[in-house]
């Protein structure tokens, strides 16, 4: 043998390749023989539309009990979206990205609809997949019949098909879902502009209605409102730790400073509240260091319930800053004192103007025995006993009063006064 043959043989280092099969070019033969058999059934399937549209809605009818409430209502919006939905879903096959936007357009819209229609997320989930399953099967049978051959070729696109469901059902949940939160936002908008109208008084007759189903308070019986004012930085909770209890009819409406709390507490005839507003509120009956309740009296009907509103506030006006809870069935004088302040500080002139007027020490202990002694149900002794001092220093100082004031605490008419102005001074002097 030649020497430079030898050597060329001798210096060839490394393995020797191997020839691999041409399997991509296979692989792309197939997938366009699979296409031009998938194009050729689609494209019978858009000449049959109204054929499958009925044979959907058929199997929908039958399958899907929603669906049946809807053909029977309007069976024609129905079936034009069967049939709208199947013809994108159709042409997608034929021509995927000219098609796109249109088809996800149309299911957004049908998502959309439904969601406004009330109907299921599971029924619509479900006719999509049908539909799907529905548009397989007519293409599986085309293919038989015209070139049973072929049939094989279609498993290379079956996934490309249930991809395209899958993605239509995901596309037409998320259009549900997101119309059924603007929706559910405009419900709770519009419950709260009701409320609102209602606590204000400016209700019209005739959306008592709407009001009644919105807030799920009859239209007729008796309401009580109850006005809450907390620690903001917890918010309303923070003077309602307790849940409501089941079966209480309540409607809680919170403001910026003040939240209220509508509730049934009996029938409009009845004279006789069956329930305590706070307990059914599951409010602290004593209020809480941060809290403030004001529980106004019962009115009849829902379209009294801003007199009620009025009625709470002027509860939590007599409130103690430091908390507590008043029923204003309990304090009707301080609420005439304090619904009327030009009256209420008149009132006060008149009957304690010569203690007001006296130095600062004198007064304090004339007014504070004075208070004590209506508190201690005109008993000298309890009062002493609250003021840290004898019962005759009491009495020296009530006759004080009585000749400063020139009222006398031995007539019932002047005790009125005296405790009136006494309740003014203490509600307006802030």
């Amino acid at each position: 043998m030649h020497p430079a043959v030898r050597t060329r043989a001798t210096n060839r280092t490394g393995p020797t390749p191997v020839p691999q099969p041409r399997t991509r070019r296979i692989r792309s033969l197939i997938d366009a023989d699979a296409l031009r058999v998938l194009h050729r059934a689609a494209r019978v399937l858009i000449d049959d539309l109204p054929e499958l549209t009925d044979r959907l809605v058929a199997v929908l009818r039958e399958q899907e009990p929603a669906y049946r409430t809807a053909l029977e209502n309007d069976h024609a919006a129905t079936w034009e979206e069967v049939h709208r939905s199947l013809r994108h879903s159709v042409t997608s096959l034929l021509d995927p990205r000219g098609t796109r936007e249109a088809a996800h357009r149309c299911t957004w819209r049908i998502g959309v609809t439904r969601a406004e229609q009330g109907l299921p997320l599971d029924a619509l989930l479900h006719a999509f997949r049908i539909g799907g399953s529905l548009v397989w099967q007519r293409l599986v049978e085309e293919t038989s019949r015209s070139a049973p051959e072929d049939i094989r070729l279609l498993v290379h696109v079956a996934t490309d098909v249930w991809n395209f469901v899958d993605e239509h059902c995901s596309l037409v949940a998320d259009a549900y879902r997101q119309a059924e939160r603007q929706l559910a936002w405009r419900r709770e908008n519009r419950v709260r502009l009701l409320a609102t109208a209602l606590l204000d008084g400016a209700s019209r007759i005739a959306d008592l209605p709407e009001t009644a189903e919105g807030l799920r308070l009859p239209e007729h019986g008796r309401f009580v409102v109850v006005a809450v004012v907390g620690g903001r930085s917890q918010g309303p909770t923070s003077v309602r730790p307790a849940p409501v209890p089941p079966g209480t009819s309540v409607y809680w409406h919170s403001g910026v400073e003040v939240d209220y709390g509508i509730v049934l507490v009996g029938d409009e005839g009845d004279g006789e509240d069956d329930q305590d507003p706070v307990a059914a509120l599951g409010l602290c009956a004593d209020g809480t260091a941060e809290g403030r309740i004001g529980v106004g009296s019962a009115v009849a009907g829902l379209a009294s319930v801003g007199d009620a509103r009025r009625l709470a506030d002027l509860a939590l006006s007599i409130c103690p800053p430091e908390g507590g809870t008043v029923r204003l069935t309990e304090h009707l004088p301080e609420a005439l004192v304090i619904s009327c302040p030009e009256l209420g500080a008149t009132l006060t002139e008149q009957v304690l103007g010569p203690l007001l007027r006296l130095e600062p020490a004198d007064r304090d202990v004339l007014l504070d025995t004075l208070a004590a002694w209506f508190a201690c149900d005109g008993s000298a002794q309890r009062a002493g006993e609250q003021l840290y001092c004898h019962r005759n220093t009491v009495l020296n100082r009530l006759r004080r009063c009585e000749q400063l004031t020139g009222r006398s605490l031995a007539r019932p008419l002047d005790v009125v006064q005296i405790s009136l102005a006494l309740t003014a001074r203490r509600l307006l002097r802030g």
